[in-house]
């Protein structure tokens, strides 16, 4: 089993769109796939057309008074599951932080399901928290939205030294630039620079697209129901560059 985790320090930069779509991908090559939305804003649940709440919220997760898979719902989409986010997941911190090894607390929740799962995708919150280390802690890949931006773009220098001050084996650590626009300067120099600079950077970027707006509209990836769109392409390409990582 294989965790993807979904992540930025920063807001708003399309992490959750990154998510959908790649759970969505790998389940279409016939991966068994868990999307865990982690985020208490329940975007990733939104979108998959799945209720916001897990019975006995979070702490019952934590402490291990209800199993992940019994919270676990099938989306309408074979081969792909989610276990959703609850308003509760706001305390998450606070329950991590009453377990022995809270940073491993995630890690061994999610080896429970080593075997009924092929890929893990976690929709994470934007923070630096406990709830972030635990994450950086169980996951094998970070993958990690930036804006075409002078402030996104040193977000990513700060998560770098995050995921290296973090203790335990380090994830690798994949960054892409979204919601560019070719027509903005600053967009297409970042574009053509990060990834000969970054080795973690990847030179596929994601548009700004009003199709990747309608997601939320349609409730449903943009790999599904608009294949060929520029951004659909660009989430196909993401994913064939994470698969071969683990191939």
């Amino acid at each position: 089993m294989k965790i993807l985790a979904s992540y930025s320090i920063k807001g708003g930069v399309g992490k959750t769109t990154a998510a959908v779509n790649l759970a969505w991908l790998a389940a279409n090559e016939g991966r068994r796939v868990l999307l865990w939305d982690l985020d208490p804003q329940g975007g990733a649940t939104f979108l998959l057309r799945i209720r916001p709440r897990v019975k006995g919220g979070g702490e019952a997760l934590v402490t291990g008074r209800r199993e992940l898979r019994d919270a676990v719902k099938a989306s309408d989409y074979e081969h792909l599951d989610v276990l959703p986010a609850d308003f509760s997941y706001r305390n998450l911190d606070l329950l991590l932080d009453a377990q022995k090894k809270p940073t491993q607390r995630l890690g061994r929740l999610l080896d429970d399901l080593a075997e009924e799962y092929d890929v893990v995708v976690l929709d994470c919150a934007p923070s630096v928290s406990l709830v972030s280390e635990s994450i950086v802690r169980a996951a094998d890949l970070v993958l990690a939205p930036v804006l075409p931006a002078p402030l996104s773009v040193r977000t990513l220098d700060q998560l770098r030294l995050f995921i290296d001050a973090t203790r335990g084996p380090a994830p690798e650590l994949l960054a892409f630039l979204s919601m560019v626009d070719r027509r903005r300067r600053m967009h297409r120099e970042l574009a053509a620079e990060l990834p000969m600079q970054h080795s973690d950077v990847s030179a596929t970027t994601v548009p700004v697209a009003s199709a990747v707006e309608q997601m939320g509209v349609r409730r449903a990836p943009i790999v599904d129901w608009a294949p060929s769109s520029p951004a659909a392409r660009s989430f196909q390409a993401l994913w064939s560059e994470v698969a071969a990582r683990w191939t």
